[in-house]
Formats: C-alpha cells, sequence, structure tokens
C-alpha cells in the first residue's frame, strides 16, 4: 500500500467519526514521511470534522516526522506510537499533548 493509499484510508476513517471523537484531538497535525514513499500531509481536526490534505501545514501544532514505511505500520496498528517515539523511529516537534493523541486520531 503507498502512503497516498494509507492517507485516503485515514480521510475515510476520520469521515466516519463523529464530532465527539473528535473533540479531543482538534488542531492541525503535520506528518512528514522520509524514505521510500516519503511523503508530507497534514490532518486538520475541527469541531465541524477533520480532513487530510497533502503538503505542508504553516499552522501546524505537532509535527510528526518518521519513515513511510513505519507510518503505514502505525496506521496498520503494527507498531505501537509510544514504541516508536521511545525507539526512535518518531520523532515529535511542537504540541506534546497532540501527539499523544495520535492513536486515537488515526485508528
Amino acid at each position: 500500500m503507498t502512503t497516498k493509499e494509507v492517507f485516503d484510508q485515514l480521510q475515510d476513517r476520520l469521515t466516519q467519526k463523529t464530532n465527539t471523537q473528535l473533540a479531543g484531538s482538534t488542531g492541525v497535525y503535520q506528518f512528514i514521511l522520509t524514505g521510500d514513499d516519503a511523503g508530507d500531509y497534514c490532518v486538520r481536526v475541527s469541531p465541524d470534522g477533520a480532513r487530510v490534505e497533502p503538503g505542508k501545514a504553516n499552522d501546524a501544532g505537532v509535527t510528526i516526522t518518521m519513515a513511510a514505511q513505519d507510518f503505514k505500520d502505525l496506521a496498520e496498528g503494527k507498531l505501537n506510537p509510544m514504541s516508536a517515539f521511545m525507539s526512535g523511529k518518531l520523532s515529535v516537534t511542537g504540541d506534546m499533548s497532540m501527539a499523544l493523541k495520535l492513536q486515537t486520531l488515526i485508528s
């Protein structure tokens, strides 16, 4: 599966979440994925819903940097975000409280 396909699936999952489910995760999440199949994507979560956009956001509250394959594993539930962070596979800059909501947001 390509990085774009993973983000397309993420958009589908986000569309199915209720505003109540998204309420605690509002903000702009920037993903910078490196290596094979690299790409930049942002996820905007507001009280009105969530959307995935390709590219970089100027207003990101948190930036998550990791290898594209590790992100795919994370999105599929094969990689725990906390383990990825502790092992250096996932780097976070910005609002750490937003980063802690990552698993809830993408699962």
